[in-house]
């Protein structure tokens, strides 16, 4: 038997059911993969593909996080489970040596204790006795390789989505592990930081990595993989070559998103960009996706829902690094207006401000030049409390705006203060149903899956009926149910009268389902 076609790795699940759950996560599935190749495991939300991720790479361990009936191989070595108290058990830091896995939340992976990007690059390294001069030559490569070379000095606090993503890889692959596992690897990067990601995954595929990725979307790093395994319900409905299983009605049951560009069908839109509200009337753009069209923008009376007049900004030294210069302006006399009724995207590469831009529109950061004026009014010196009855934003991490613990109460958390003691529950049940997410009402927001996360955490925006809805990269980690759901939401959102903001990376997206798409670059904002 040849290095090519060796099984590097191996899982074949007949059950895998969580500790205090009846019913198994994982049944009748298998994934083997071999040296150098790419295997992508595409299913929609919810259908088991991180869990699958996790067991193979040693995160769920069996025994102590649930009952695993079946089998893992690793490089020859063989371990049978039966659910049983004498099953065997692996050692995750030994496991971890050869199985590197990123999971969909980067910053899950990360050691949050070091003060760099060069650091946290370090650390495993560290942890593993390596020879300095080893460990700083690996640093310098790796940071090349993943596009953070001149972001080396920066806390990792301080990194865009994008680049923290970036970072995850990097502390994966540093280590240069036989198999590497990827949960939705894209997600948050721009064309630049997608393309390092894609780039290096062939590279290390070249050098003999088995490498898995995990996905909602049969994307172009999926078009490469030499197998495809549809994951629906925990279950494997369907396994081939990319070739074979293109628009399969598997798919389309599963959510999985097309072969496409980053919005939700087809190639990614080319021509003049759409520009000014009202232009996506009754004749639908060419390409458009979802559930329809978006309506005009008609404004509504009084003046704009929100306006940003001359704003800029720039963080200043980081306290725990006495000594480092101020960085650079991040906004720069930024100027721009968004109507009642109107849905506006803003786009642009990793770090530039983009989640920066929405915190100033609720006061979480002040500007320090120029005015921020919600329905009207300057929000200067108002509390952030209070301009939160106006502005409902969506982290772009939902689980840092889940609190509560069951789905219901967090939908209604508020909303009593708002609209009395008998309408609260109504809105919030609406509002779940809005995003698709009835009859999870008594459910943990930590047992939801990381896409119903963020529909719960746009719930919970929704329900409390604010004048600007601010959005941070709504669409990562959705896929093609709930993007449907997403639009749908905003458009009816829109069409009461309030007006959205929404950064996403997702162009193609943002031309479909906007009425104006914006580029945030050095600091600016310009129409695109």
């Amino acid at each position: 038997m040849t290095a090519i076609t060796r099984t590097a790795l191996q899982i074949r699940i007949e059950a895998f059911t969580f500790h205090g759950e009846g019913t198994p996560v994982l049944s009748s599935a298998s994934v083997s993969v071999t040296p150098g190749s790419l295997t992508a495991v595409l299913g929609g939300s919810g259908s088991g593909k991180s869990t699958l991720g996790k067991l193979m790479a040693g995160w769920l361990r069996a025994g102590h996080a649930g009952a695993f009936r079946g089998s893992l191989e690793l490089d020859g070595t063989l371990l049978e489970f039966r659910g049983a108290p004498d099953d065997p058990r692996i050692n995750p830091a030994e496991w971890s040596r050869r199985v590197a896995f990123v999971p969909q939340d980067p910053a899950a992976m990360l050691s949050s204790v070091r003060a760099t990007v060069a650091e946290e690059l370090a650390f495993g390294l560290e942890n593993r006795a390596t020879p300095r001069d080893d460990m700083l030559r690996a640093v310098g490569r790796t940071a090349a390789r993943i596009g953070l070379s001149d972001l080396l000095d920066r806390d990792p606090a301080t990194l865009s989505g994008g680049e923290l993503r970036r970072l995850a890889v990097g502390c994966a692959v540093i280590a240069e592990p036989d198999i590497l596992i990827l949960d939705e690897p894209l997600a948050s990067l721009d064309a630049a930081g997608a393309a390092q990601v894609e780039d290096l995954v062939r590279s290390l595929r070249g050098t003999g990595t088995g490498v898995v990725l995990l996905s909602q979307a049969a994307d172009r790093l999926a078009g490469e993989a030499t197998h495809w395994t549809v994951l629906d319900g925990g279950t494997v409905t369907a396994a081939g070559t990319p070739a074979q299983l293109s628009g399969s009605a598997e798919l389309e049951r599963a959510g999985v998103i097309g072969v496409r560009g980053p919005g939700i069908l087809g190639p990614p839109v080319s021509g003049p960009a759409v520009s000014g509200p009202g232009v996506l009337g009754p004749g639908v753009t060419a390409g458009a996706r979802g559930p329809g069209p978006v309506p005009v923008a008609a404004p509504g009376p009084g003046p704009a829902a929100l306006e940003l007049h001359g704003v800029g900004f720039g963080y200043g030294q980081d306290p725990r690094r006495p000594g480092t210069a101020t960085q650079a302006r991040v906004l720069r006399d930024v100027d721009f207006a968004v109507q009642r009724g109107e849905i506006i995207a803003v786009t642009g590469p990793n770090g530039a401000g983009k989640s920066t831009l929405l915190r100033h529109f609720n006061g979480l950061l002040r500007p320090s030049a120029g005015d921020v004026r919600v329905c009207g009014r300057s929000i200067a010196g108002v509390p952030v409390g209070t301009v939160a009855a106006s502005i409902g934003l969506l982290f772009q991490h939902p689980r840092d705006q889940l609190f509560e613990r069951t789905v219901l109460r967090e939908a209604a958390f508020g909303l009593r203060q708002l609209f009395g003691k008998a309408e609260a529950e109504g809105k919030a049940r609406a509002a779940l149903a809005a995003v698709g997410l009835s009859g999870t009402g008594e459910v943990h927001p930590a047992e939801l899956s990381a896409s119903q996360q963020r529909l719960l955490a746009l719930a919970t925006v929704l329900a409390r009926e604010p004048a600007v809805l601010a959005l941070d990269e709504p669409t990562v980690g959705l896929d093609r149910h709930g993007l449907e759901a997403l639009q749908a939401a905003v458009v009816r959102a829109a069409a009461r009268g309030a007006a959205v903001v929404m950064v996403t990376h997702d162009l193609a997206y943002a031309r479909m389902n906007a009425h104006r798409v914006l580029e945030l670059t050095d600091g600016r904002l310009s129409e695109i």
